[in-house]
Formats: C-alpha cells, structure tokens, sequence
C-alpha cells in the first residue's frame, strides 16, 4: 500500500473537546512529541480566533522540527468580501505556516441556513478562497465539511463543491463526517462515487458520534484516501474525533500501509500518556493498543496460553506500540520497559542486574502512591540515578517554612518563603515572596541557589499543573504535581506526590533544579 500522511489535529479539533485546554507551553511540547513519533502535518490551531493560537504560530516557528509540517486552520471567505480584504483569511497567511487547511460548506442544507446565500455563491467562496491562499503558502488543504451528510442530500451538489476546490488546485480535498453519523459501508461507496469525479488526492476526517470513526477512517484508506486526520486519544468535541492511536497501528501492522516507521510506532503508548498528561486526564486503562490493559490478563486458561505463546489471546505483540502484556495475578512485566528507557538516558543497565530489578520495585511502589512518570522524564531519569548511585547531590535542603496570609478581607494573600540549604559545607538561609506559595517557595530556594550555581538563572518554570488523586478522602487526597521547566536549550518535566500540596511541589522543585545541575554538568564533561 502506498503512503498514507498523517494530520495530526489534537492542538485545534482535540482542544474542543470538554474538560480539555492547553497552554500555549503545552502546544509546543506536544508538536515536538508529534513530530518526533513521525506525524506528518501538525494543525496547530486558528490564527484568526485567539491570541492563543496566535501565539503558538509565533513560538513554534523557534522548533527545530525533525519533519513535520505545521497548519493553520481557518473557514472560505466571508460572503460579500473579496479574499484580499477577509480578516480571517488573511490572518492565515501572516501567521506564516507550512499548510493552509480551509474549510466551506458541502451541505446546501448549510448553504441555505447557515450562510444565507445561493449555492452558486457558495462555490464561488471556496474557489476564490483557495485560489487566493494558493499563491501565498507552501501547501493548502480543502476540508468538505458535512461531507457524507451533504452528499446524502444532494449528491450532484456536493460533488459540485469538491470540484470548485480542485479548479482551485487544493492540494488534498478532505471528506469530512463532521456529525459522526456515516456508517463504514455508506462512507466506503460514497468515496467510490466520489472518485469518478475527482481526481485531486482524497484526504478523510471523522468523528466518533456513532463509535465509527477508526473504522470510518480505515475504510477510506482502502478505498484510496491518501491523508487521514485525527487526534491523539481520539479527543474531540461531543464523542472526539478519529483516534490516531488505533489508526496509526492498525495502517502500519495490520494494513502494510507506510506511515510511521516501526521504531516510531515504539513511542505510541508513551505520546499517548503524555498527551493526556498534559491534558490533567487520567488515562483510558482499556484504551486499545496503547491502554494498560490492553494486553493485561488475570489468571486462569488466559495467562497460561499466553505464557507459551502470546498469540493465542493477543492479536499482535504489545512491544510494536510501546506496551506490554501484563498478567494480572502476577504483574510480570515491566523489565524490559525500565532497560528501554535507561538506553533512552545513556545508562548501562543489565536485565540480570538487580539495580534493574529495585528500579522496577521502586517505580511500582511509587505508582502505587499516585506517581506518573509521563510528562515527567526528568524525574525518571534521576531515579535511576540513584538506584545506579551515579546521582550526585548538588545540595542539601535543611529546611523550609512557607507563609500564606490573607491581612485584608479585599486583599490578595501575601505569600513567604524562608528556606535553608547546604552547599558543600555552607549554609544559606533566605526568604523571598512570591504569587501563591509555592512560587515564594521556589524564588526562596532559587535565590539560595543561584550564587553557588549561577546556571540556574537560566531555568524558567514554564508550567505547574496540579491533579487531585482519586481517593474518596475529599481535601485529605493525594495530590500530584506535574512541573515543567526549561532553559535555553531545552524542557523538562518533574513530578512530585504528597497529602500536601506545597510537599508535591517541592518535590517536583528540587527534581526540576537537580536536573538542570546534572545536564550542566554532563555538558561540561562532554566540552572537556
């Protein structure tokens, strides 16, 4: 099968779903990951309807990409505007992207209400639209939007429309079930109709309303669509989108289709639990392919076929998308996950080493206590450090004490640090304020650091993200703190879990200032 491209829209369509919102930090963090696992086109939002979005065009354009390309997204022309004067259009082009990825109406339904127009003007915005996006950005994608639905209406109209956008010269038309209510077998003989008149390359984008989107997808590729778009975990607004997570597996291993290298696919599950990290969700468990129990089985005939040979209840190896088969009653696994990442790091482990094995102990009592290392790699890294006794310690913190009050009923609370740590054999004891107690906290235990070790100047925490722990104990549960932090060259995360939430937080501190120590000196080591 020949290359399938793959657009990844969990930035724009992802960020619509409920309970869903991300930092422009978080945009950036999760372009590098999507570019990394072999993502090719990357929609990074709308230029033209937050400042946010504005904002992650600016920043990602500093990214050293391995390969992906960015998109912005964004409607035809208003009605009665001429392209060089709309506003939305325009902001596409001065936001300076890779790929221009428009969408107009398919559905005259939509044409009549929605615009008020006729369908002749209709087409008319999208040609002039596309033709006017053409000469001014590299790549430009047309999405039909209520593809199937339109085309159900009034076939001859809809097929009208794909052809204005490829008199436009779009480089890829893409059908969109925009309401999720197509079924494989309709969506199958449509994209057949629809090729006797088109001949520009066919993109596809679903959604989940009737739990066919996957299915939706991968029927259109066997029908010819070259580019299939979705989000990561399937997110999404109202049931989410195409989950690019069984796609990308199920198109690689299952269909031969080239899309991803086998080496990529590896990093499914980690992209996955990152992304929903970052998004303060709790990971779907029985998420296929990349879900914990995915490959999970307890007990009984199951474990003991599996023991002699996998296939007999898994319906491909786990290892292909970066899982494991677990078995229940015995938890087994997780060797192989630890010596993954210690290659990772740059660390010589051995399978037989017993260093490996209370790495692996550790991080499962830990797990337990409500850690996730996901989004928090630096921590992870220096974890096994310690277990390897190769992890120097910079400092020591003797203690600290932070102050939050409130001196006015209609004042903020002023919040204090005062914090001592050893250096060597020199103690420095100091305070600083701060907005919130754990921002005093860390200028309080940066400022006793910084004259011993000027680089961490260089460090900016760049997002602090907190997750109550489910426990059913109310204001006693666990928390968990995830901390990014970053310099000049590159970004980090820690993590931190206590009962206390400004304990978690200076956990994911000090993990964040060691990390930073270590990389410095690792660098220095490597220039000598």
């Amino acid at each position: 099968m020949s290359l399938v491209k793959l657009y990844d829209t969990t930035l724009r369509d992802g960020t619509q779903a409920e309970d869903i919102s991300f930092l422009v930090e978080d945009k950036i963090r999760i372009a590098n990951r999507l570019d990394e696992i072999g993502i090719h086109y990357i929609e990074g939002g709308w230029p033209g309807s937050n400042p946010k979005d504005v904002a992650f065009f600016k920043d990602i354009k500093k990214e050293k990409l391995s390969q992906a390309k960015i998109a912005a997204f964004g409607s035809t022309r208003r009605a009665k505007i001429t392209p060089d004067k709309d506003h939305n259009l325009k902001t596409l082009v001065q936001a300076e992207p890779d790929v221009c990825t428009i969408f107009g109406k398919t559905w005259d339904f939509h044409v009549r209400e929605a615009l008020r127009i006729s369908n002749e003007e209709n087409l008319e915005l999208i040609f002039d639209s596309l033709e006017y996006l053409k000469t001014r950005v590299p790549e430009v994608f047309y999405d039909a939007e209520h593809f199937f639905d339109g085309y159900k209406a009034n076939p001859d109209y809809a097929i009208k429309t794909l052809k204005a956008a490829q008199d436009a010269k779009a480089d890829c038309i893409v059908l969109c079930d925009t309401n999720g209510g197509t079924m494989p077998f309709e969506l199958a003989e449509i994209i057949r109709e629809v090729r006797k008149h088109i001949s520009a390359p066919l993109g596809i984008h679903t959604h989940n309303d009737s739990e066919c989107a996957v299915a939706n997808s991968l029927h259109a590729v066997n029908e010819g669509i070259v580019q299939v778009q979705g989000t990561i975990n399937g997110f999404g607004e109202r049931c989410g989108n195409a989950n690019l997570c069984s796609i990308m597996p199920a198109l690689r291993l299952k269909m031969k289709a080239e899309c991803v290298s086998d080496e990529q696919l590896k990093k499914l599950r980690d992209l996955s639990r990152f992304v929903y990290e970052l998004a303060n969700l709790s990971p779907d468990k029985h998420q296929p392919y990349v879900g914990n129990s995915a490959f999970a089985h307890k007990g009984g005939v199951h474990v003991s076929a599996i023991q002699r040979h996998p296939e007999t209840y898994e319906h491909m190896r786990p290892e292909l998308v970066g899982n494991m088969t677990r078995v229940l009653i015995s938890d087994l696994s997780g060797r192989s996950n630890i010596l993954a990442k210690a290659e990772e790091f740059n660390i010589n482990m051995d399978s037989k080493d017993p260093v490996t094995l209370e790495i692996l102990d550790n991080i499962k009592e830990m797990e337990n206590r409500g850690y996730q290392f996901e989004g928090a790699e630096a921590s992870f890294e220096l974890l096994m450090k310690r277990a390897l006794g190769t992890h120097r310690k910079f400092f020591s913190v003797i203690g600290f004490r932070v102050i939050d009050e409130k001196r006015h009923e209609d004042q903020k609370p002023f919040s204090e640090a005062t914090i001592m740590v050893k250096v060597g054999g020199k103690v420095e004891h100091t305070a600083a304020e701060g907005n919130g107690p754990v921002n005093a906290l860390d200028n309080a235990l940066r400022k006793a650091l910084e004259k011993f070790y000027p680089k961490l100047k260089e460090v900016k925490l760049l997002d602090y993200k907190v997750r109550v722990l489910p426990a059913g104990q109310g204001t006693a549960s666990s928390i968990r703190v995830l901390i990014e932090s970053g310099d000049k060259e590159a970004r980090w995360g820690t993590v931190g879990v206590s009962e206390n939430i400004i304990d978690a937080s200076y956990q994911a501190l000090i993990d964040s200032i060691e990390y930073k120590l270590h990389r410095a000196e690792d660098a220095e080591g490597v220039r000598k």
